[in-house]
């Protein structure tokens, strides 16, 4: 069974750093020092368990009238089991609750067919963030 929540909780926020950890800097090699920034204290972070275990993360920073989706992963091994379209669900909820309208985010190329296949639509020509090829999306909440 898959639960995802706001992180509150120092144990929960420990998750959320530990996933990110294992996806963007051991699995893709995003540099540490570039994956933890000054946006961490002004955002909401989300975690996803599964059976109890942290599987996923992402973090949510709310601009003027729309919120900005980010660091969204989940560990390699539980991919593909709709664990991912569950954290989005619950971030896009976050952000409604929060007087948001529309969801951004920048999605690596790989991606996208993820996003779009949960409602997302490309903004943006491609870009490199962290090496990595990326593509802007938004979705009207």
């Amino acid at each position: 069974m898959v639960q995802v929540l706001v992180a509150r909780t120092v144990e929960e926020l420990r998750d959320v750093y530990d996933v990110r950890r294992q996806v963007f800097i051991e699995e893709q090699g995003v540099p540490a020092e570039i994956e933890v920034d000054e946006k961490e204290k002004e955002s909401i972070h989300l975690v996803a368990y599964h059976d109890n275990q942290p599987i996923g993360a992402g973090r949510l920073r709310l601009e003027e009238n729309y919120g900005k989706a980010e660091r969204v992963c989940i560990l390699a091994e539980m991919r593909g089991k709709g664990l991912g379209a569950a954290l989005m669900k619950e971030m896009e909820q976050v952000a409604r609750e929060r007087g948001m309208d529309k969801l951004k985010l920048n999605a690596q190329t790989h991606a996208e067919s993820f996003y779009k296949g949960n409602g997302y639509a490309t903004v943006s020509d491609t870009f490199y963030d962290a090496g990595i090829l990326h593509v802007t999306m938004e979705k009207k909440l």
